[in-house]
């Protein structure tokens, strides 16, 4: 018997004939560009990934970098990878590992031992005499502990060993991209007590990895690229020894001004302070929520990275930390509770990035919303469009979303100002570039040759398909984007309305008015009870049924006489996994439980989902999507919700299937359980009528009590407790209040 959403397979025959290449196996299209890296063949153990401002590290958990196809594993700084290869020995063999815990989003630790060696003085050294102790802390730089301590009686003479490689790979090739520029990797060279890693990229720019050693070693061999560096160790009982490698990437500033790793440490831990400050803090009776609360907290401040003078969330680690659109917008959505400062920072960076001008490469028109910016070797030759790239339909309602969202929750009409032009151009983006066809409804096609097919939050070659599971034909219109459009419009209303611009708001509702009516008939599939995924370039309607429509209930686009249905069918066992919504209902001919978008689970679409089930009054499907959710990130290493996971039909089982490529962190994965709390409690913003409303609070059995401290609204800050009633209701108190906002609580 198979699950539900799991159809029932034959074997004796192949449905479709398959075409090998030469190697006997189906060879795929070629989809280079595409989101989701290839699984590689070596799947990999989830990586160490550590974060600071611009350069970030991925490395195994024993604490290895070890050169593999599309693992991800390396030191980077501005999408070059500076360190392809970091291992050590002990003795000759590897550590046996003990623990890996992440002590912060720049600070990881790693215990191992020694298997048994062969001592230099003759004597056999047994397993577990020797702890070896990395210690790994990520700045500008690269600071890398090793530490060897004897716990026997005699003295152990060994020989600690560190090979080194940089391979200055694009992170598109590192993906999988094959390499398409000239570069020359240059022989590495000792310099002093330094090695020095080289590269001439295509365009003459030059990158050098420096790498720093204390004490420097006894032995340093150079053999076809890479660096072998020896350390004689002799321990006294009791003895430890402490080996430091410093790794600093082209653009960081070395020399005698550089920080020594305690400097740095503290530098970053009061950092991380001040953003925890600066976050309105969550305290629950339910340990393991506080600890999913407090790993998103420290993760999303990892991920902000640097550009210009503001800040903005990249997207996930490896593979896609530099800025995005949709990925930054989203998570600063999921975050206005938490600090609303996330979603300025990514509107102060996006609107000096939007597009000025017409220009098919890139899919770059003006008042567009970037989707994504590299400044690799392949984008700066132009092998990729990424200088930026804005193959995003959502991008640019989304911006609009968030800046009203912003408003909403903080009441800054300076910020509004001086995005005024931004908002212009993007609601102008919307009606002259994003309605090809004048329908009143946003699409998409590609215009990019190198660019992606699809231009939505599922931008897979094979996303978006028919209920018979053909590939839907373009120009497409998304279901969840004309919802972005109506509360965008409804949202930038208000703020043109706070700006003295009333005729401005008052077209922005009536156009949204004329969307909603507009909406609910052209994509409402009668037939399946449930909205179409999309309209393709004949207006027909694309069937499958998706995750797509939930965004839309979060949107409030859905007429109130079709939601129950919506709900009902986002619940039913072809789509709820146990886990969470599927991207595609398990009943599609096209369902992939092991796809990247067509049956997979995210966290981020299920966060939006459960809001909008809120939003319609469904609070029990809400909590049902928050306690699966919850169950996931209570199995995982570190607290840490992935990217995304196997769509496969819980079956008692307490762990999830997991995607082998999914980023470890991601942004909107580590915001969602801000915006699944907000949803539980049924906590928002009006600040401009200086109002916190608290509608419908309910409590799951898993969390009786919940108290949130330093909420923001406009100028007044706000702290509240809920707590289970007994009777299955849930009541809320004011703890403080700072300002003169109106708390009003809904039932």
């Amino acid at each position: 018997m198979t699950s539900a959403g799991e159809p029932e397979g034959q074997l004796g025959r192949a449905e479709v004939p398959l075409v090998p290449d030469a190697d006997g196996i189906e060879a795929p299209p070629s989809r280079e560009l595409e989101s989701a890296p290839d699984v590689p063949a070596e799947a990999r153990e989830e990586l160490l990934a550590l974060k600071s401002g611009a350069a970030f590290v991925c490395a195994r958990r024993d604490g290895d970098i070890r050169p593999a196809r599309a693992s991800g594993e390396g030191l980077y700084f501005e999408d070059t990878r500076h360190l392809s290869e970091l291992r050590l020995t002990v003795g000759g063999l590897p550590p046996v590992p003990l623990s890996s815990v992440m002590e912060s989003g720049h600070h990881a630790v790693i215990n191992a031992t020694n298997p048994v060696l062969r001592s230099a003085v003759g004597a056999a050294v047994p397993q577990e005499t020797l702890n070896v102790r990395r210690t790994v802390l990520m700045d500008d730089r690269l600071f890398y502990r090793v530490r060897v301590r004897n716990f026997d009686l005699r003295p152990v003479v060994t020989v600690a060993e560190v090979s080194l490689a940089a391979d200055f790979a694009d992170m598109f090739e590192v993906r999988g991209m094959g390499r398409r520029t000239s570069g020359r990797v240059l022989e590495p060279t000792c310099d002093g007590d330094r090695v020095r890693f080289g590269y001439e990229a295509a365009d003459g720019e030059h990158r050098e990895t420096l790498v720093e050693l204390e004490p420097w070693p006894a032995r340093v061999r150079i053999d076809d690229g890479r660096v072998g560096v020896a350390w004689d160790v002799r321990l006294e009982a009791r003895e430890s020894v402490s080996l430091w490698i410093t790794v600093t990437p082209t653009g960081v500033e070395g020399g005698a001004a550089a920080p020594t790793a305690a400097q740095a440490a503290a530098s970053l831990e009061s950092s991380h302070m001040r953003w925890v400050d600066a976050c309105a803090k969550v305290a629950t009776d339910n340990e393991l929520f506080d600890r999913l609360i407090d790993a998103s907290v420290r993760d999303l401040h990892a991920l902000m990275m640097p550009v210009g003078a503001n800040q903005l969330p990249a997207a996930g680690i490896p593979w896609y930390v530099a800025p995005f659109g949709r990925d930054s917008l989203l998570s600063a959505c999921e975050s206005l509770m938490i600090n609303p400062e996330v979603a300025r920072g990514t509107l102060l960076v996006l609107a000096g990035l939007q597009a000025q001008t017409d220009e098919a490469w890139r899919d770059a028109e003006p008042g567009k919303i970037l989707h994504e910016l590299r400044t690799g070797e392949l984008a700066r030759t132009g092998h990729i469009p990424h200088t930026p790239y804005y193959g995003a339909v959502d991008a640019t309602p989304l911006f609009l979303m968030v800046a009203g969202g912003y408003y909403r929750w903080t009441l800054d009409l300076d910020t509004m100002r001086q995005l005024r032009p931004a908002l212009d151009a993007a609601l102008a983006w919307i009606d002259e570039w994003g309605d090809h066809d004048g329908d009143g409804f946003i699409e998409y096609h590609q215009r990019a040759s190198a660019g992606l097919i699809n231009h939505g939050w599922k931008d897979s070659h094979d996303s978006i398909v028919h209920a018979d599971g053909s590939l839907a034909q373009g120009p497409i219109a998304l279901v969840e984007v004309q919802g972005y459009v109506y509360e965008a419009k409804l949202r930038i209303a208000d703020v043109y309305a706070a700006l003295g611009d009333e005729a401005g708001a008052g077209r922005l509702r009536a156009e949204a008015s004329e969307l909603r009516a507009a909406f609910n008939d052209a994509f409402w599939d009668a037939d399946e009870g449930f909205f179409a995924l999309a309209l393709d370039g004949r207006k027909g309607q694309v069937r499958s049924v998706t995750s797509n429509p939930a965004h839309c209930l979060y949107c409030g686009i859905v007429d109130d006489d079709k939601a129950a249905m919506v709900a009902q069918r986002l619940m039913a066992p072809d789509m709820f996994s146990g886990w969470g919504i599927r991207t595609l209902s398990g009943s599609s001919p096209a369902y992939n439980p092991m796809s990247y978008h067509n049956g997979s689970v995210w966290p981020h679409d299920n966060a939006i989902a459960a809001a909008g089930l809120k939003r319609y009054g469904f609070d029990a499907a809400t909590n049902r999507i928050a306690a699966g959710l919850f169950e996931v990130a209570s199995g995982a290493r570190d607290f840490r919700l992935p990217e995304l996971f196997c769509g496969f039909q819980r079956d008692g089982s307490r762990a999830i299937v997991a995607y082998p490529v999914a980023c470890i962190p991601q942004a909107w994965a580590a915001a969602a359980p801000f915006m699944l709390l907000q949803a539980i409690l049924g906590i928002s913003a009006h600040a401009p009528q200086n109002r916190l409303t608290v509608d419908r609070p309910r409590l799951p059995d898993w969390l009786g009590a919940v108290e949130i401290r330093g909420i923001r609204v406009g100028s007044s800050n706000v702290s509240l407790a809920f707590r289970q009633t007994g009777t299955g209701s849930t009541g809320f108190s004011l703890l403080e209040q700072h300002g003169n906002v109106r708390i009003i609580m809904s039932t």
